[in-house]
């Protein structure tokens, strides 16, 4: 029988603020505040998974052009990993440890497969953040935009081509492509947004406020953050009932922005007295 990880939230912490961190821990201890069957022998079973679909590809097949090719077809191909419209209506797909089960998941997670497995192999690889849609990159990183090769992970490993990456973008966010969209994406970067996504799954789900919270919880321990998830929050735990915990959240993320934003501050603590309220 399973038990739940130990200390799960330290180590997400301390893993969080190592030198190099580990992008595929950090994925799984997300995995692990979802899913408690998640135990530490769940958790070495992903990381063998990546590690024997990057011993499947070849040694060094040559350049980008060729990592991509061996990637889309050892991932895209012979695996079937690729995702569909209904992924983003699944908690699952925002999961590591269930989008290697499932070989399905959002852009983001799948782009994790796809950069965990190369870099295991050898391959110069890097995420990178497109507004919208998560792909990623093979070469050298600071490359001129004509010599990146950027594959999508989701459509199975498809290399892209420039007017492609620009349909990709102002598709799902009606801007268009520059340079700064195609820099790498730093691994507590990509937690961070993988975070998002779970955040915004749960927020049309209020009966899944439990989930909104740990992703929360989870953000609020990367060294970089949004000040404004403390206030977010103080929300949740005023939704879900923990009136005084929420009302605490909401006075001391007041403290934090009295001095940029007053009126902001006067808002949070009139929210904090109405939480209070509530218990009488």
């Amino acid at each position: 029988m399973s038990s739940p990880i130990p200390d799960r939230r330290q180590r997400f912490a301390d893993e969080a603020r190592a030198e190099r961190p580990d992008l595929a821990l950090l994925c799984l201890l997300i995995g692990a505040e979802a899913d408690p069957a998640l135990d530490e022998a769940g958790v070495d079973a992903a990381q063998i998974e990546l590690d024997r679909l990057a011993g499947m590809l070849p040694y060094r097949p040559g350049g980008p052009h060729a990592w991509a090719a061996a990637l889309a077809e050892l991932l895209g191909g012979r695996h079937g990993f690729h995702g569909t419209q209904g992924d983003y209506r699944r908690l699952e797909s925002s999961l590591l440890h269930e989008v290697l089960r499932r070989r399905r998941g959002l852009p983001i997670l799948l782009s994790v497969v796809w950069l965990e497995v190369a870099r295991r192999a050898g391959a110069p690889v890097y995420g990178v953040a497109l507004p919208g849609h998560f792909v990623v990159g093979f070469g050298p990183p600071d490359a001129s935009p004509e010599d990146q090769v950027l594959a999508d992970p989701f459509d199975g490993g498809r290399v892209l081509s420039g007017g492609d990456a620009e349909l990709l973008v102002s598709g799902t966010t009606g801007v268009s492509l520059d340079a700064s969209m195609l820099r790498p994406a730093d691994p507590l970067e990509t937690v961070l947004r993988i975070l998002n996504n779970i955040r915004a799954w749960a927020a049309g789900r209020p009966e899944r406020s439990d989930v909104s919270l740990w992703a929360v919880d989870l953000s609020l321990l990367l060294p970089a953050h949004p000040a404004r998830l403390r206030g977010e929050r103080g929300r949740l735990l005023v939704q879900r009932g923990e009136y005084v915990a929420g009302a605490a959240e909401l006075d001391a993320y007041a403290e934090v922005v009295a001095a940029v934003d007053p009126t902001e501050a006067e808002s949070l603590r009139a929210e904090a007295r109405i939480a209070r309220s509530l218990l009488n």
